[in-house]
């Protein structure tokens, strides 16, 4: 007889696995905005029951991805200018003041872990595997405080801006390439590595004000 824990068990990674799959299609532009999903179309995809497929689509429309219409299925939510701006906001206060309150607690073994993540890769990479490493420095940041709150508002609003480079810069992601220096990230650590609290948060700063659309 199958375990009930572990029945539940294997449901919730179905559901992480196919609400990661659906969230790769829409930052890698696969889905694009008001595009329509229907949880039919999905269990025939996966060739699943409808239930890890209804919690994957309510996890990301409680995230702002997708749009819940009733008899109609789900939309792919669209990123205007304004949505930007305001998760660029949101991270520059909740980052920056969050490395100004927990200072104390990042130490140079925190900082040397992150450094390490940060070489840069051999030759050029694309874009977005660009911005998927400056989501994983900041990401990591954040990671020191252990405040699940803030983690989790700034992982959204990195989503947000993901979603922001694919809907307005996608013609030019397939035509360009790009070498990332993370020159200001290494700047950053720098600073407080020195014990430099006004240049570090003035420089995380800056690198979060960077992000540009259009």
């Amino acid at each position: 007889m199958t375990s009930v824990f572990h029945k539940e068990g294997q449901e919730s990674s179905l559901k992480r696995t196919i609400y990661n799959q659906i969230l790769n299609d829409i930052l890698y532009g696969h889905y694009e905005g008001n595009a329509h999903l229907t949880e039919k179309e999905l269990v025939e995809r996966f060739g699943v029951s409808k239930s890890p497929i209804r919690e994957a689509l309510i996890e990301l429309s409680n995230e702002g991805l997708l749009r819940s219409i009733p008899r109609y299925g789900y939309e792919v939510t669209r990123v205007d200018e304004k949505d930007v701006h305001d998760a660029k906001n949101l991270r520059i206060i909740l980052e920056c003041g969050s490395l100004s309150h927990y200072w104390d607690l990042v130490t140079d073994e925190h900082i040397e872990r992150i450094a390490q993540g940060q070489v840069p890769p051999q030759g050029e990479v694309s874009v977005l595997e660009h911005w998927g490493r400056n989501s994983r420095f900041h990401l990591e940041l954040v990671g020191l405080y252990h405040n699940q709150g803030i983690y989790r508002a700034v992982e959204g609003a990195l989503k947000l801006m993901t979603r922001a480079y694919v809907q307005f810069q996608v013609d030019v992601w397939r035509q360009r390439s790009f070498v990332g220096t993370a020159r200001r990230h290494r700047d950053v650590l720098t600073f407080i590595k020195e014990g430099d609290k006004e240049r570090a948060i003035a420089t995380l700063r800056s690198d979060i004000d960077s992000f540009v659309v259009g």
